[in-house]
């Protein structure tokens, strides 16, 4: 304050306390700073727009993922950076945003500064400023990494590995497709089921690495031709499926014809030429089925009678066909139930002593009695089980239950007789056929001389491997016969390398022995052979009692047949033939 002469008289204060404010403007400070910490460092790009889709600001990762500088993008529209075909799934998302309501997530494209697509995952977020939305958060992730994994995965899903071709997969998502649009229009369309003859051969002659590279061939050849509009798959191994759309049987017909003369050419590989055929069954939609199980399983039906017939053509599938395949499909599934269900049985057939017409030897043999199909004949069951490996299970079953009679019947007081069993040639080639057997003696504690192996001429062409099988079955103690001897590849080597003590003539000999000369000089000369050897000689198929006068002149030491008795179950073989002590 001043006097009259402007000097200072005293001074006057006023003092205000801003602490307060102080300490507000520092904490909107900090929480600006938090924000833009949040916004400047977040690893994914947040831009900020208005409520027209103009940009005003880009965090580092929005420039680092788009490619432009902030500069750049600042008042730039964000409908330009988006992929043309995404703009209306944005749009849709945007309106909803600047209603107030945050967005679910999208996936679309971004268009990155150098021209190419980035796949990116986006979410919309409203800026709110007191109460009222003056913008727009867009926040964007590149998910173009897990895109194009996702597609590889995708890609694989439907790709076979090897070749390249669509797999089984995708046949049946393109067969439900075509089958929905041919029912449409009334269209029809072929299913050409392929296989490549002899394949396996080379295989496992040549190795797998060698496999693969002619199936990668053989894929090639298969989409070589002109006609553009069929699809190629692979279902596995070597089979592969060609579906033909828009096509009657006289194209099918062609097309099987130009997939065959296709073949003709050789294969070049590693400078080798190698050449492989087809075999192709066909099924017609809407003939043949009216889904994909149907088309497919009856197209693999047709080509099974290819293979039938002798591989290297083609065939329509035929609806006869269904029940030859479905019955041999169905025996399978109940031979495989078999010996758990209790439906196998062996039965007995007398060998009979020609000169003193006694009873000291029985072969078992198989029976199948379905609960649902009754009797099958073994000439039915026992090739399926040959093909299937189920003879190997059945085989061991044979050997544990024909043992365990023979201590059955031993118990009972029956005296020097013998059982013999057929093992089949795959059974035979068992490393652990041995063991088996000799379990088999032991626990049920019979004496070896009781068992007689059976086996057919077929399973001693390997010397090398059955030398040793023969020789430890000798070393058990049981005996060994050759089955239907003079039917096979005969050799009268097998004679002298293998321990054989019984010979048996097969049935085809025996049966016009009275009155064939042929038939009657191979017989004699089979006895005599088995004789002179010290082998003892049983004669099949006896069935009346001009075979039996003719066996018994010619020295024929047994024979079995209808003449004497057809097999038998244990109990009746007890009953009639055996003095045993109940």
């Amino acid at each position: 304050m001043l006097d009259e002469k402007d000097e200072v008289l005293y001074v006057v204060s006023v003092t205000r306390d801003i602490t307060t404010a102080l300490l507000e403007k520092k904490r909107l400070i900090k929480s600006e700073q938090k924000y833009r910490s949040i916004v400047d460092h977040n690893l994914d790009g947040i831009i900020s727009v208005d409520l027209k889709g103009a940009i005003l600001e880009v965090n580092p990762a929005g420039n680092q993922l788009t490619g432009y500088t902030e500069k750049q993008l600042t008042k730039r529209s964000i409908f330009n950076l988006i992929r043309d075909q995404d703009i209306p799934d944005f749009q849709n998302l945007f309106d909803i945003t600047k209603n107030g309501y945050p967005s679910e997530s999208l996936d679309i494209h971004f268009v990155h500064r150098k021209g190419h697509y980035l796949s990116i995952h986006l979410k919309t977020v409203p800026i709110v400023i007191n109460s009222e939305i003056e913008g727009i958060y867009v926040i964007i992730k590149d998910i173009s990494e897990q895109a194009e994994n996702a597609e590889t995965i995708r890609y694989m899903a439907f790709h076979d590995q090897l070749t390249g071709l669509l797999n089984r997969r995708a046949l049946l998502a393109d067969l439900d497709k075509y089958i929905l649009d041919a029912k449409k229009v009334g269209n029809e369309f072929a299913l050409l089921s392929i296989d490549l003859d002899r394949f396996k051969y080379l295989n496992d002659t040549l190795g797998h690495i060698f496999g693969d590279e002619i199936l990668k061939k053989v894929a090639e050849r298969l989409c070589e031709f002109r006609h553009k509009n069929y699809s190629v798959y692979r279902q596995g191994g070597d089979e592969f499926i060609i579906l033909l759309p828009h096509a009657d049987r006289g194209k099918a017909r062609r097309f099987a014809q130009s997939i065959l003369a296709r073949f003709t050419s050789s294969f070049y590989l590693h400078s080798k030429e190698y050449y492989i055929t087809p075999s192709i069954g066909v099924s017609m939609y809407p003939n043949d089925g009216n889904n994909a199980e149907a088309l497919i399983k009856n197209a693999d039906e047709a080509l099974f009678r290819v293979k039938e017939k002798g591989k290297a053509h083609f065939q329509f599938y035929r609806s006869e066909m269904n029940s030859i395949i479905n019955n041999v499909v169905e025996l399978e599934t109940f031979l495989r139930k078999a010996i758990d269900k209790n439906e196998l049985t062996l039965y007995y057939q007398p060998q009979i002593d020609l000169k003193t017409m006694k009873i000291t030897s029985y072969e078992a043999l198989l029976r199948w009695n379905n609960h649902e199909l009754g009797f099958i004949s073994p000439a039915d069951f026992i090739p399926l089980a040959e093909d299937t490996g189920l003879i190997i299970p059945i085989g061991t079953w044979v050997i544990e239950t024909a043992c365990k009679q023979i201590k059955d019947w031993s118990d009972k007081g029956e005296k020097d007789f013998k059982v013999a069993i057929n093992i089949s040639p795959k059974q035979f080639q068992q490393h652990s056929l041995l063991t088996i057997i000799q379990k088999a003696i032991e626990k049920h504690r019979i004496h070896p001389k009781c068992l007689e192996i059976e086996i057919t001429e077929g399973a001693m062409q390997d010397t090398k491997d059955t030398s040793p099988i023969l020789s430890g079955l000798k070393d058990l103690g049981v005996s060994i016969s050759v089955d239907d001897f003079g039917t096979g590849y005969s050799s009268l080597s097998y004679l002298k390398k293998f321990p054989i003590d019984v010979l048996k003539i097969d049935k085809s000999f025996v049966k016009d022995v009275h009155v064939n000369e042929k038939d009657a000089a191979i017989t004699t000369t089979i006895i005599h052979l088995g004789r002179s050897l010290g082998m003892e000689v049983i004669a099949e198929g006896v069935e009346n009692d001009e075979q039996a006068q003719f066996l018994l002149n010619a020295n024929c030491h047994k024979a079995q047949g209808f003449l004497y008795s057809k097999p038998l179950p244990a109990d009746e073989i007890e009953k009639n033939f055996m003095n045993i002590n109940e």
